[in-house]
C-alpha cells in the first residue's frame, strides 16, 4: 500500500536531520518527535531540551534535477523550559512530546507543541521589511522629546534581511493530571484533542483556561487499572469522530455526537493474538505507540514495537496489511527489557500519495 510511513522519502528526509547530529550529542539534543506540515515544505522536530527546529525543503537544483532538494534549518526556538510542580513535588521535563501543524490560513504558520503538562501555540512568520521614519521614536527605538518635534514624517517600509520569528500566541495548561502523550488538530480548524494516560480533553484554540473532558478511563480503584491511553487522533474529514489506542493493542473509534462523555466506543479494532506465539513480552510489544488516519479517512495506521499495521475502518477484527519493521529484534527482547529499550515509543505517518 502506497503511503505507509517509513518509506524511502521519509527515511531519506530523516537521514538529512540525523546526519547533522554529532556522535557525541548531548542528551538535550536528542530528537523526541518529528512532524511534516500539510504541504511537506516544512519539517518540525522537537528534542529533549525543549527546542523546536523547523527545516524547510529547498527546491530541486535545475542543473541537477535528479537530486532531491534538501531540508535546511529554517527556524529554531525554545518552546518549553523545565518546571517544578510544588504541589506534587514533581519535576516537569522540557522534552517535546508532540508537535502538530495547523492548516495554513495566511502567510504565517502555526503549530502546537507540548511537553508532559503544557501545550503551546506558536506563530512562525517572516519579516523582510522594517518601518523607518517614526515621529515619536528615533531609529534606535528611543522615545523623542515631543517638544523638539518640529515636523511630521510619513513612516516608510524599508527592505531588510529575511528574519523568521517564532512568537508564543497561547498557552494551554493545568488540564492534565498525567503526562500528555498526544495532540491532534480537528478538521474544523477550531478545536483539538490532547490525551494523557487516562483522559482525553477537547480544546478550543481561542480558549486557554478550560477544556472539555471527552474520555475518562480512570477506574474508581486504581488497582483495577488494566490499560492506559497511548495516542489519540482526529478523523481528517469528520470533526465529530476520533480514535484512541491503548497499551493492550486495541483501538477505539468514538463519535462525539453520541454523548458528551465518550465512555462507549462506536467501533473496536483488535487483532486476535496467536496463542502459539505468546510470551512474557507479548503485552509490552503489542502496545500501540501511535495511530494516524489516512488523508481520506478510510484507513488508519498503527505502530507497535515490532510492526506497522493498516486498518480499514469497515473491518474491525484484523488489519488489512501488516509490515514487520523490527522483526529482527524479536530474538533480543530479553536484553531490550533489561535495559528498558523495549519501552521505546515510535511514530508513524502517511506520505502525500496515500489513500
Amino acid at each position: 500500500m502506497a503511503g505507509v510511513a517509513g518509506g524511502n522519502d521519509f527515511q531519506w528526509c530523516f537521514s538529512q536531520v540525523k546526519g547533522a547530529i554529532d556522535e557525541d550529542v548531548a542528551e538535550a539534543d536528542i530528537i523526541s518527535t518529528v512532524e511534516f506540515n500539510h504541504s511537506g515544505e516544512f519539517l518540525a522536530t522537537g528534542d529533549k531540551g525543549g527546542r523546536v527546529v523547523i527545516f524547510q525543503h529547498e527546491q530541486e537544483c535545475k542543473n541537477r534535477p535528479h537530486l532531491r532538494g534538501e531540508y535546511n534549518v529554517y527556524s529554531t526556538f525554545q518552546s518549553h523550559e523545565p518546571e517544578f510542580d510544588y504541589l506534587k513535588s514533581l519535576e516537569i521535563e522540557e522534552k517535546i512530546n508532540k508537535i502538530r501543524w495547523l492548516a495554513q490560513q495566511n502567510s504565517a504558520h502555526f503549530l502546537l507543541s507540548t511537553n508532559d503538562k503544557t501545550i503551546k501555540l506558536w506563530k512562525i512568520s517572516e519579516r523582510d521589511k522594517r518601518a523607518e521614519g517614526y515621529n515619536l521614536k528615533d531609529e534606535d527605538g528611543r522615545l523623542r522629546d515631543p517638544f523638539r518635534i518640529t515636523s511630521l514624517r510619513v513612516p516608510v517600509l524599508m527592505p531588510m534581511d529575511l528574519m523568521v520569528e517564532a512568537s508564543p500566541r497561547r498557552v494551554f495548561a493545568n488540564a492534565h493530571t498525567y503526562h500528555i502523550n498526544s495532540i491532534s488538530v480537528n478538521s474544523d480548524h477550531q478545536t483539538y484533542l490532547s490525551a494523557d494516560d487516562l483522559r482525553i480533553n477537547l480544546w478550543h484554540l481561542e480558549i486557554t483556561d478550560r477544556s472539555f473532558n471527552i474520555v475518562d478511563i480512570k477506574p474508581a480503584n486504581m488497582e483495577e487499572l488494566t490499560e492506559v491511553i497511548t495516542a489519540a487522533e482526529c478523523q481528517p474529514n469528520q470533526c465529530n469522530v476520533f480514535v484512541y489506542s491503548s497499551s493492550k493493542g486495541t483501538i477505539r473509534l468514538c463519535d462525539m455526537r453520541a454523548a458528551a462523555l465518550c465512555d462507549r466506543h462506536t467501533k473496536f479494532f483488535e487483532e486476535p493474538e496467536d496463542p502459539s506465539s505468546r510470551s512474557f513480552f507479548s503485552e509490552i510489544i503489542s502496545s500501540i505507540s501511535d495511530v494516524k488516519f489516512s488523508h481520506s479517512g478510510r484507513y488508519m495506521m498503527t505502530r507497535d514495537y515490532l510492526s506497522v499495521k493498516v486498518w480499514d475502518l469497515n473491518m474491525e477484527n484484523r488489519p488489512v496489511e501488516t509490515y514487520q519493521v523490527h522483526e529482527y529484534l524479536r530474538s533480543k527482547l530479553c536484553s531490550l527489557y533489561e535495559n528498558d529499550c523495549i519501552f521505546d515509543k515510535f511514530e508513524c505517518c502517511w506520505n502525500g500519495s496515500d489513500r
